[in-house]
């Protein structure tokens, strides 16, 4: 259905309603009149209604065939107008590719001339490198070889100089090897000599008697102590010095002091050795072994020597190293039990020159009570030497002490050259004198 015929159709309903409104207005028109007229206005907006369906159909139906219609032409007209575009399409494809078949053979010919001319250029090029190269290397030969002339030439002269520089050294060098070889052997006479006299028992037992001998002498009077006394009655043990100690009551009596000089170098070696080698299971072991040497040495001092009251009621044990003694000092509860259980006193070099000092002051002191009779006498003498007297023990203190000092300096460096010639080889016991021979001869 088109616009102007809804146009229509609505002007008509408008003169109808407004025809009906006029009847309505009419005056004089009845009640039945009215009834009559909206009856015949139903009626006709019915048909008017009805037309209009009937209409909006034929319309509706003609649209549609009016749009079939439409779209198949413009299906036909799209249809022909894709197989236009298509065609035109295949067309200018094989006139691209005609095109592109053509730049291909264009380029092929341009990249096969270019060829020919690189690997031409690089002919050129790789014959002018190696003709380069050629003369690169000459040079470089020739340089080379002069080059290894002048270092050869230069090394030579520096070798000539350093190794007659070495030479030199070397023959210094081993001169001083050799005084020291002359200074080792001296060294090591001496320490053989000093290590015979130490690991022999006897020998070192007269080194220790010796040493408390002279500290005897350099400390009392020949009539104040006594060798080799025998302080035990029926017994043929003789002790190496016994002190005498006189009577208060009677002069002419006296009570024996025996010292007994003790030398264990052996234990106190080990347990040196062990303790250089870090080995705490071996000193602990030597330490035992050497603690034990002290007791079993006081028990055999107090049952040869001790005899009350012909002697003291305690000895004294000489060890004549300050090293062994301190060592001794240094054992926990061993000085104390070996002074309660066997009455045994341990002394060193410097404690027995204490109590030798001790002893003559108590001489003296008995002898004023003795003979009050000389006191003013002894008092002069005693306060004439007694300034003598302290610097006597000075001295004698030191030169005890330096020869305790020299003992203990021979044993460190004995020690150190028997560690050092440990890995050396031994040699037969006839070859050493003749070895030794030729090394004096040269």
């Amino acid at each position: 259905m088109d616009t102007n015929t809804f146009l229509i159709m609505g002007l008509q309903l408008l003169v109808l309603a407004g025809v009906g409104l006029l009847l309505l207005r009419r005056p004089g028109s009845g009640r039945g009149g009215q009834d009559a007229l909206i009856r015949e206005l139903r009626a006709e907006l019915e048909r008017l209604r009805a037309d209009l369906r009937r209409e909006s159909s034929e319309q509706a139906a003609q649209a549609r065939q009016e749009a079939s219609a439409s779209a198949r032409q413009s299906r036909e007209e799209l249809a022909a107008a894709l197989n236009a575009t298509n065609r035109m399409l295949m067309a200018n494809m094989n006139d691209m590719a005609q095109q592109q078949k053509h730049l291909l053979d264009h380029f092929s010919e341009r990249l096969s001339e270019l060829t020919r001319v690189s690997e031409t250029k690089l002919e050129l090029v790789r014959g002018t490198v190696e003709e380069k190269l050629r003369l690169l290397q000459e040079d470089n030969g020739r340089r080379l070889e002069q080059m290894r002339a002048t270092v050869d030439e230069k090394l030579h002269a520096t070798l000539e100089q350093r190794l007659g520089e070495s030479f030199k050294l070397v023959s210094d060098r081993l001169e001083l090897v050799h005084q020291g070889l002359g200074e080792m052997k001296n060294l090591a006479s001496g320490v053989g000599d000093l290590r015979k006299v130490l690991t022999n028992v006897k020998t070192r037992g007269t080194l220790g008697e010796i040493q408390l001998g002279n500290l005897l002498e350099q400390t009392l009077t020949v009539e104040q102590y006594e060798r080799n006394a025998a302080t035990r009655r029926g017994s043929s043990e003789r002790v190496e010095f016994a002190v005498r100690i006189p009577d208060k009551h009677n002069p002419k009596q006296w009570l024996y002091l025996p010292i007994d000089s003790k030398f264990p170098i052996e234990d106190y070696q080990r347990l040196l050795d062990a303790l250089d080698a870090d080995d705490h299971a071996a000193a602990a072991e030597c330490s035992r072994l050497l603690d034990a040497r002290i007791k079993a040495e006081a028990k055999s001092i107090q049952a040869k020597y001790l005899d009350p009251p012909n002697t003291t009621d305690f000895g004294i044990m000489f060890l004549p190293v300050e090293g062994l003694f301190a060592e001794v000092l240094r054992r926990p509860g061993l000085w104390e039990y070996v002074q309660r259980e066997h009455r045994v006193v341990i002394a060193g070099p410097t404690t027995l020159t204490a109590l030798l000092n001790s002893l003559q002051m108590g001489f003296q002191t008995l002898a004023i009570q003795q003979r009050s009779s000389e006191v003013w006498q002894v008092l002069g003498a005693v306060k004439t030497e007694f300034g003598k007297f302290g610097d006597l023990l000075d001295k004698t203190q030191k030169k005890l002490q330096e020869a305790s000092n020299s003992i203990d300096a021979a044993s460190v460096r004995s020690r150190a050259i028997e560690r050092k010639l440990r890995k050396v080889q031994e040699l037969p016991a006839g070859e050493t004198p003749d070895l030794l021979l030729e090394a004096a001869g040269d």
